[in-house]
């Protein structure tokens, strides 16, 4: 099986990884992803079961010093922004054409020469690595390419990215419906995997006795909610239930609406502190995302949070209504449900611990990645 992995990523929380760093112990090597980022459990598997692993930071410029305490979080906010109109103005001009993209391909095909992958693990949202420099890497390395992403190709992709499904070997999604729309682009093998898995290390429970109160609320969402044609059944659902003791989490900017209840945002610990501590997390899935399979999903559960979760045919699959989580089908069933486990503590509390016992039982990412290796075997 491959043993070296080269993953190809943009740095979403740079001054996550930062500190990061700054904590990891002295002997060993430093972590590739900050735990803010799903692909940190992935690199804690892959280096227990014996991998060599390096990253390539797409989104570091082409040019200038190529260090990651230059970059910052981006945050979504509604409305034009210098920045969007920006990104808006550098996607018109064609990437081939593009100095900087085509430094950083340059970039990225003498890292590998000098590690020489057997496996390209190609996070999604890939506006910048060209179709022709990914069958480079093939050709040079005989190297398979396993692509991963959480959203729809169809909302999402960009035409960089649809170019080169052939070219993917393995094509890993949380969505079924997604895994179709990458089939249809020439994908040769899609799997529906959720690639969120629970590293017991991880996803600890924290405390919640003598919690701040910035962390306590009676009812709790972390993730994003902008912008709203992408997550618009998500503020909708919030929106219904500001009537009860409502706390958000979000790196972004909220909606008008929900402004009142935004508590910042909630990355690595802070995130596990939040969930620990809210009496009801909700999980609501965003617009392209029908099948579901969401990274809070399976966070959550591992946590011992307490799950109202939209009706989605994936939640389904992995865990059993009534006994891991509760779904909901409508604002007013969100409403009933929450008040009903509000007032029903030994219930609430019974569910959380199921869907506990059940993550760490059927959804680690040591799991995970022993099923991509067999599928890896397959292609």
């Amino acid at each position: 099986m491959p043993r070296r992995v080269l993953f190809i990523a943009t740095l979403h929380h740079p001054e996550e990884l930062l500190r990061d760093i700054d904590a990891a112990p002295a002997e060993g090597d430093p972590p590739l992803f900050p735990r803010s980022m799903g692909q940190h459990a992935w690199e804690r598997a892959l280096r227990k079961a014996g991998y060599a692993l390096d990253v390539f930071w797409r989104n570091l410029p082409g040019y200038g010093a190529r260090d990651i305490s230059h970059l910052s979080q981006e945050a979504h906010r509604a409305g034009l922004t210098p920045r969007k109109a920006m990104a808006a103005l550098m996607r018109r001009l064609p990437p081939h054409l593009h100095p900087d993209l085509r430094r950083r391909n340059q970039l990225l095909l003498a890292q590998a020469a000098r590690f020489q992958p057997d496996l390209i693990w190609l996070s999604g949202d890939n506006r910048v690595i060209l179709p022709e420099t990914l069958a480079r890497l093939k050709r040079a390395h005989s190297c398979k390419i396993i692509y991963v992403s959480g959203v729809s190709p169809i909302v999402f992709s960009h035409p960089i990215e649809r170019t080169a499904a052939p070219l993917y070997d393995l094509v890993l999604v949380n969505d079924y419906y997604h895994g179709t729309q990458w089939r249809e682009l020439g994908a040769p093998r899609v799997e529906c995997l959720p690639y969120v898995g629970i590293d017991p290390e991880l996803h600890v429970p924290q405390p919640i006795t003598d919690v701040p109160n910035e962390y306590l609320c009676d009812v709790g969402f972390v993730g994003t909610l902008m912008p709203d044609n992408l997550y618009s059944e998500r503020v909708a659902a919030l929106e219904s239930l500001r009537e009860f003791d409502l706390g958000i989490w979000s790196v972004h900017e909220a909606p008008d609406s929900l402004k009142p209840f935004h508590r910042g945002g909630a990355l690595g610990l802070r995130m596990l502190q939040v969930l620990s501590s809210v009496k009801i997390s909700i999980n609501v899935h965003g617009d392209f995302m029908r099948y579901g399979g969401n990274m809070r999903l399976f966070e959550s559960a591992a946590l011992g949070a307490f799950q109202i979760v939209d009706d989605r045919p994936g939640v389904h699959e992995w865990f059993r209504d009534g006994e891991h989580l509760v779904t909901f089908s409508d604002a007013d069933d969100l409403r009933e449900k929450a008040r009903y486990y509000l007032a029903h503590d030994d219930e609430r509390l019974r569910i959380a611990a199921a869907a506990r016992a059940h993550a760490l039982a059927n959804h680690r990412v040591d799991q995970r990645l022993e099923a991509v290796e067999g599928l890896l075997g397959e292609v």
